[in-house]
């Protein structure tokens, strides 16, 4: 992603309000609960109860995230989450995101997930109709 990200150049929003507990011995957020806020976003999209993406007996695992910081987060104060579909495979979604703290980008992330067979614990490819919903709703990254 470039260094000029701004959260419109994510379709999907969201936010979680900082809690003083997400604090560290440095006084700023610490770097574990970045994940979490990933976590919200990414949520919206694959756990939607309005559209279930993911196929009975199976279940949405994560296979990869590269996290970049940028800048420090403070509390008190909100996180503002932007996610975007990047990529649809097989069985796989790429989903890129942003974090921000009052309009700065603080952090970039790319996650894969990937949809699991319960039963086997493998990959299984994900239905026709939900890879149509997704790649109706890829992004095109800008520059």
């Amino acid at each position: 992603m470039t260094d000029t990200v701004t959260l419109t150049d994510f379709p999907f929003r969201t936010y979680d309000k900082l809690r003083y507990c997400d604090t560290d011995r440095q006084g700023h957020v610490n770097n574990a609960v970045f994940a979490t806020f990933l976590e919200t976003g990414r949520t919206e999209i694959l756990h939607d109860p309005s559209r279930a993406l993911v196929e009975p007996g199976c279940a949405f695992v994560i296979a990869r995230v590269a996290l970049d910081y940028r800048a420090e987060v403070n509390w008190p104060g909100d996180v503002h989450i932007g996610t975007r579909i990047a990529k649809v495979g097989r069985s796989s979604i790429t989903i890129e995101q942003g974090l921000f703290q009052n309009e700065r980008c603080v952090a970039t992330a790319e996650t894969v997930v990937v949809q699991m067979d319960e039963a086997t614990r493998r990959s299984r490819p994900m239905s026709e109709a939900t890879k149509a919903h997704l790649l109706g709703i890829v992004s095109e990254p800008t520059a």
